[in-house]
């Protein structure tokens, strides 16, 4: 995990389920990394006063982050490895980061983020960009002065990887390696359950309703609890409710009022929608969704919703129990590519779990969906949903890019597979087909797009305004902040030289 020390441009409010706001109630800049305020910003309350942010930012001359450790920065062939794609040197740093420029002084606050940080224990190095053990980074701005910091999420894979010195649980393409037939055996029956799979919660960080702040996987297990004061771990969150399930979607929705997730069933293919409350840690249905095709749930990483419906994708890139049970990694990892299952987009009313919607849909593949909002005729009755996400044209090769081996070894050819803004239209007018576009040119945006954020105060709602990672080829991961003017069709890309610095 790496602090970028380089013009850092957030131009309008944004929001995504790997950060979190905290605003500042107190006027003291600590030198330690101590967030005070108990007040985590929520979600929708006057973000565009908050987190306007132009300015450059680097290293501290007086509290210097450590340097990596000089074997993590050994070249691949003739080239260097990346600082952003090396594990971090210590589990935990703070300190004061010097400001060229000004930061305004009326930006007072706390940003958190959440993700991947540590690709080794001992001396073996992990496979996948989406294996690294989680690790919190804190920004914290005050009185025009800066102070960061890190800590890793204790997680039980965590805590049991540095205390053998090898991996313990089933990470994204990591598998613990049995000493013998009899452990794997016993392996393959905890996988059953669900024990020995991860509890890395390295995907996001959300604040609940009730102003408690929790990190999240793709495992339900994989849901901790962290002090936003410290960023240190409390707990586990444990849902109360008797839905069972193993997996969830990553990026729940999260607002004052609610939390809805997604919840595959790997035996009766489909997908519970359940809501849950503030202050509570009960799930309740609101419906379910049972597959069109295949024999298995697609992958759902995140999912849209509007003002009044939930959207369930299906996509034909689907669970796949034979190799969630292999030892060794499969291209597609815990996944396969189901082309002949097709694709669907599903809508649920949220009030009354009723399908409105069920429509085929080209094929797709994405990780993450941007907004979605009800398109309404001039008499002012919905007629569709529309639904907006970073789309990879129905190529599967995204996740293989993301090897580390293939992120560390860039050498200038262009390797990132092409990246779209994908528009669905969902008619709800009972017709059985549904249409995916690009929303705008992808040429203009480098045909690369991922990561998007967009202000939390339009979610479900007709928008105008997007922010993503673009892309300046040639390169093999997204490198630009792209912002997306939907009104006029219209894109502005920063594209930034940089040396990202640990903190």
């Amino acid at each position: 995990m790496a602090f970028t020390a380089s013009p850092a441009i957030i131009r309008n409010p944004i929001s995504k389920q790997n950060m979190v706001v905290c605003d500042m109630l107190d006027n003291t800049c600590r030198k330690k990394f101590s967030f005070r305020n108990k007040g985590i910003y929520k979600g929708q309350h006057n973000l565009r006063d908050h987190l306007t942010v132009t300015n450059v930012v680097s290293p501290s001359r007086v509290i210097a982050p450590p340097p990596p450790p000089e074997k993590r920065s050994e070249t691949t062939g003739d080239h260097q490895h990346h600082v952003a794609w090396t594990s971090i040197p210590q589990e935990r740093w703070e300190g004061e980061l010097l400001v060229q420029g000004h930061i305004p002084l009326w930006l007072k606050g706390t940003y958190i983020r959440n993700g991947p940080g540590m690709w080794n224990i001992g001396d073996y190095n992990f496979r996948h960009l989406f294996d690294g053990y989680a690790t919190l980074v804190g920004l914290h701005f005050e009185d025009g002065r800066l102070v960061a910091g890190h800590r890793q999420v204790e997680s039980q894979a965590y805590q049991a990887a540095k205390k053998n010195q090898k991996i313990c649980y089933r990470e994204f393409s990591e598998v613990p390696k049995a000493e013998n037939f009899l452990a794997y055996v016993g392996e393959l029956a905890n996988l059953f359950s669900g024990s020995s799979l991860t509890d890395n919660a390295n995907t996001g960080v959300v604040k609940l309703g009730d102003g408690r702040v929790v990190c999240l996987t793709e495992t339900q297990k994989g849901s901790i609890v962290i002090d936003p004061d410290t960023l240190e771990t409390i707990g586990k969150f444990d849902y109360s409710d008797s839905l069972g399930g193993l997996i969830h979607s990553a990026h729940p929705i999260v607002t004052d009022n609610e939390f809805l997730t997604l919840i595959p069933d790997l035996v009766k293919p489909g997908y519970l929608v359940a809501r849950m409350e503030p202050g509570s840690n009960e799930r309740k249905v609101i419906g379910r969704v049972d597959c069109r095709g295949g024999t298995s749930p697609g992958w759902v990483h995140s999912f849209p919703v509007t003002e009044h419906y939930v959207i369930v994708p299906e996509m034909p890139l689907r669970y796949c129990a034979q190799n969630l049970l292999r030892a060794e990694p499969t291209p597609l990892y815990k996944f396969q590519w189901h082309p002949e299952s097709k694709a669907f987009m599903h809508v649920m009313c949220k009030t009354s779990g009723k399908i409105v919607a069920s429509v085929e849909v080209p094929l797709f593949v994405t990780f993450h969906f941007i907004n979605a909002y009800e398109e309404e005729d001039e008499d002012g009755r919905v007629t569709a949903v529309i639904a907006d996400c970073c789309e990879h044209n129905s190529n599967t090769d995204i996740l293989d890019k993301l090897r580390l081996q293939n992120l560390r070894s860039f050498n200038g050819e262009d390797v990132l597979p092409d990246a779209r803004v994908g528009r669905f239209r969902i008619p709800l007018d009972g017709s059985p087909y549904g249409t995916l576009d690009a929303a705008l040119d992808p040429n203009e945006h480098g045909k690369g797009m991922d990561m998007c954020s967009i202000n939390p105060n339009y979610l479900g709602l007709k928008y105008r305004y997007a922010y993503a990672c673009g892309a300046q080829r040639p390169c093999n991961f997204p490198n630009t902040l792209t912002k997306v003017t939907f009104l006029y069709m219209s894109i502005l890309i920063i594209s930034v030289e940089y040396n990202p610095t640990y903190i």
